[in-house]
Parts: C-alpha cells; structure tokens; sequence
C-alpha cells in the first residue's frame, strides 16, 4: 500500500475479528509508534495490549467503573461486552514527564501521533482498527485501574482486528474541502 493512498483514504473499521496482528505485524505496529514526534526524546506514552483474557479484565474494569459511576442497568451489563468487540484492544497513555521545555499539551500530542502511527501502521498491514474514546478513557476509577497519575491521559482505546467485510470497502465519508482549514 502506497503511503499516500494510505493517509488519504483512512476510515475506522469498527466491524473487528479475529485474527488481531501478532509476531511481525505487531511489533511493526509497536516500532511504528515509537517513530512519533518527541520533543526532547520523552517518549510521553505507555500502551497496554490487551488479547483473549485482557479483554476480559479490561471489561471488569469498565463494569466496576459503570456500577460505581451509578450507571443504569443496561449500561452496566454492557460494559464489560465493550472490549470484546475486537480481538485486539490496545490502552493508549499519555504519561506526563514535568519539563521546562515539553509542556503537558505537546506530550499529549505526540502520545497521540503515536496511536494514529500505530493504527496506519495496522491499517498498511491488512488489519483494520477503530480509536475509541467515551466515557471511560476520562473515567477516574478507569484511570486508577491503570496506575495513571494525575496529569496522565487515556487517550483511547485502539481497537485491532480483520475487518469483518474485508471484500467491502469502508463506507465512504464525505470529507469537507480542504482549503475551509487554510489560508
């Protein structure tokens, strides 16, 4: 895949299963991330790969959150089916490092060029990906369950797998006009 066919024609594929990238494609994915831009070399970030049992932990972290979030029942007993509907979640972080130069905004930004890396990089290798977010990437309880100190951020959920209709292409979007955003 042409890296420019890549950048321009992009869509989240939320329809994920399995198999999920491992051995080379994972580590190219992880390798991927790590070519982010990082001022000063902080390398701001921490990613948690979660697969088969992970999954399942991820979803008792989120039902735990839901229940003492005094969600309702429905929202409850759908939390923890939230990861399983990719064979792959990986648990993006931005992890502020206090300096002079780098401020708490730049390391967020460059945390997020890493996920956006990680999944072009999935994307390029046949795989296809959604980076979700919601209520649970701010939720504090979802935070302590990760050890993340307080100016750290979830940034996401990068969910990883084949698309399910691989033989269909992504619904198309239309993109507004590029030139709205520049002058």
């Amino acid at each position: 895949m042409q890296a420019i066919d890549l950048l321009l024609n992009r869509r989240s594929q939320p329809r994920l299963a399995e198999p999920a990238p491992q051995g080379e494609a994972l580590d190219n994915i992880m390798q991927a991330a790590l070519r982010a831009p990082d001022h000063k070399c902080l390398t701001p970030w921490k990613f948690v790969v979660c697969q088969g049992r992970g999954l399942t932990k991820l979803g008792t972290i989120f039902e735990q959150a839901a229940i003492n979030s005094d969600l309702d029942d429905k929202q409850v007993e759908r939390a923890p089916q939230l990861p399983l509907r990719a064979p792959m979640v990986i648990v993006a972080i931005a992890k502020y490092q206090q300096h002079d130069k780098v401020p708490w905004v730049e390391q967020v930004a460059s945390a997020a060029c890493a996920v956006h890396a990680m999944q072009m990089a999935a994307v390029a290798q046949g795989f296809g990906g959604v980076w979700r977010t919601g209520d649970y990437a701010q939720n504090d309880e979802v935070k302590c369950a990760f050890y993340l100190e307080e100016k750290d951020e979830i940034l996401g959920f990068l969910y990883l797998g084949t698309p399910v209709n691989e033989a269909m292409p992504p619904p198309s979007r239309n993109a507004p006009d590029y030139f709205e955003f520049w002058d």
